[in-house]
């Protein structure tokens, strides 16, 4: 609904899923982006293997099974626990061992492949890049300041009144990405920009109320309304001038 609606979610997937849910082929360091030792007691012992050193004791521990993802022991092979690893069939372990990592989550993957075709066509699908299907269901990966003042309407105040631009200021210059997202949910509902102007259905509005003394503005919490319009209600807080 993301790719159709453009209500973008804030997910935060690794290349991994993106690239099985088109189709691509995974590598080694997609799978090593999510679990750093993954590869790492195999690539030790071919390094040992290549440089003609003596083994290390713990390989006499290594048998035909590998701890999943979920914690739970797997066998490479029928009754691979009990198959000890040795200079013999190490080349077997490391392909079958490999071969584990590359398909554990592709069942899973295949059913989200399959429930976003029965919304999304296929044929859509396939035009898209890992970058491009990401960006469609989750925006961009910043939040864009600059697209936000560009569909931005002002109420008892311009866009170049001197407080407004502070506030712009502060917005773009000392939040951070998770504050901007902060502020977003605070003021829209969501946490995502739409990704370009043409995709704004209602602009976001900055009203500045007047009906408070002066003495009470630094005060009082700014206000918002997601339920008539997209909207913040700001007074003219003396921090600003």
């Amino acid at each position: 609904m993301a790719i159709r609606n453009k209500n973008y979610l804030d997910l935060k997937f690794p290349a991994l899923l993106w690239k099985q849910l088109l189709g691509e082929e995974i590598t080694v360091k997609d799978i090593e982006a999510i679990d750093i030792q993954s590869f790492a007691i195999i690539k030790k012992i071919e390094s040992i293997i290549a440089e003609n050193q003596p083994l290390f004791d713990d390989m006499n521990d290594l048998r035909f099974e590998i701890m999943s993802s979920a914690e739970y022991m797997y066998e490479l092979m029928p009754d691979g626990k009990a198959i000890r690893v040795t200079l013999n069939n190490f080349k077997e372990y490391c392909i079958r061992y490999r071969e584990y990592h590359f398909n554990e989550f592709r069942r899973q993957i295949e059913y989200n492949r399959q429930g976003i075709c029965s919304i999304v066509p296929n044929s859509f699908m396939a035009f898209l890049t890992v970058n491009e299907l990401e960006d469609a269901v989750c925006g961009k990966g910043h939040i864009d300041i600059e697209l936000l003042k560009r569909n931005t309407q002002y109420s008892n105040c311009k866009n170049d009144t001197p407080f407004i631009q502070q506030f712009w200021k502060i917005l773009s210059e000392m939040f951070n990405e998770e504050q901007k997202k902060l502020f977003l949910k605070f003021v829209w509902g969501r946490n995502t920009l739409p990704s370009c102007d043409e995709e704004f259905t209602q602009k976001f509005s900055i009203n500045v109320l007047t009906n408070r003394a002066s003495c009470e503005l630094d005060r009082t919490f700014p206000s918002m309304d997601v339920i008539d319009n997209y909207s913040i209600s700001l007074y003219s807080y003396g921090f600003f001038c």
